[in-house]
């Protein structure tokens, strides 16, 4: 599905979104317990390749949160960490492409397809690959290598991980992604 050879354009940038400590030191039920393994593996096929991988981090405004500068939480898990050469985008909100130059660095280097992973699946994995879509980027999520947590609904009732992430899944397929599990890339 994503063959390339060395000397053509690359055929995807695979994104990788706020996989940092803090977010795994959330105690709230979350779903796809699996999903880092899973971006692992994707992660692990792009170097391989030689593909290009971009690790997007939350850096908060707020000087109390986990995910602000200098905070243990702000940086990434080691397992999913950058290697020298890999790019890194910090972003203040949920959409990856709002003032990091990633529309930008994908442009210049001739990448028109983006395979996005990472935390949380209804919000900034779906803002992103909701931008990435209208940017006219050929976008796929990989539903079982992102997850989110329960959370209540705008009506005020609870929804389980899995509903709130099979929501976001659904508000993304078609329309603005080709929704995949990672096995039909890693295949």
């Amino acid at each position: 599905m994503l063959k390339q050879d060395a000397h053509s354009a690359p055929t995807a940038a695979l994104l990788i979104i706020d996989m940092q400590q803090g977010i795994r030191d959330l105690a709230l039920p979350r779903n796809n317990p699996r999903a880092e393994a899973c971006i692992a593996a994707l992660l692990a096929r792009w170097r391989r390749a030689g593909w290009p991988v971009v690790h997007i981090r939350h850096m908060s405004r707020q000087a109390d949160s986990v995910f602000a500068p200098g905070q243990p939480g702000a940086r990434f898990q080691p397992e999913l960490a950058p290697q020298p050469g890999e790019a890194v985008f910090e972003k203040n909100v949920t959409d990856a492409f709002v003032h990091s130059g990633l529309e930008r660095w994908l442009h210049v280097r001739g990448i028109g397809r983006v395979v996005i992973t990472g935390v949380a699946s209804e919000n900034s994995v779906e803002a992103t690959a909701r931008s990435a879509s209208n940017l006219g980027f050929v976008t796929r999520v990989v539903a079982d290598a992102c997850y989110t947590f329960a959370k209540r609904d705008y009506g005020g009732r609870p929804r389980s991980a899995e509903e709130v992430h099979d929501m976001a899944m659904a508000n993304l397929r078609d329309e603005y992604a080709e929704v995949l599990q990672s096995g039909a890339l890693l295949d």
